[in-house]
């Protein structure tokens, strides 16, 4: 990560889950995977140390797919993607920047990871 870790509110659009991190925003993030294409969240990475959950661990529901390592976790009452755990740096959390208090993702320089060259996933017919 580049230049000063900053502190940041988080939450659904409900409020149900609510997170802490310190990241610098920067690079950020969106994926062209499969799933993250759908999504169309841009993220910032923050170290697990710089990462905690502060309310909702019941209100979330997670998703896996493929290889079941990441871990795309999600609010069920109002369905926002907050974060999640990725394949290829479980070490990190990746936070929708959508999500912190105060911060406007669309001011952001955004670059675009390559994920769906990472994919493991086999197309098969009828399968994304």
């Amino acid at each position: 990560m580049q230049g000063e870790l900053t502190s940041y509110a988080g939450s659904c659009h409900c409020g149900a889950v609510r997170f802490a991190a310190r990241t610098t925003l920067a690079p950020a993030v969106r994926c062209n995977c499969s799933f993250c294409r759908r999504r169309g969240a841009v993220m910032a990475n923050v170290r697990a140390e710089d990462f905690r959950l502060l309310a909702g661990e019941e209100a979330l529901g997670l998703y896996q797919w493929n290889t079941g390592i990441a871990k795309h976790f999600f609010c069920k009452r109002c369905g926002i993607y907050t974060f999640h755990r990725p394949r290829m740096r479980p070490e990190i959390y990746r936070v929708n920047v959508g999500c912190l208090e105060g911060v406007d993702p669309y001011a952001l320089e955004v670059t675009v990871q390559d994920g769906a060259a990472l994919s493991l996933h086999e197309r098969s017919a009828g399968r994304p």
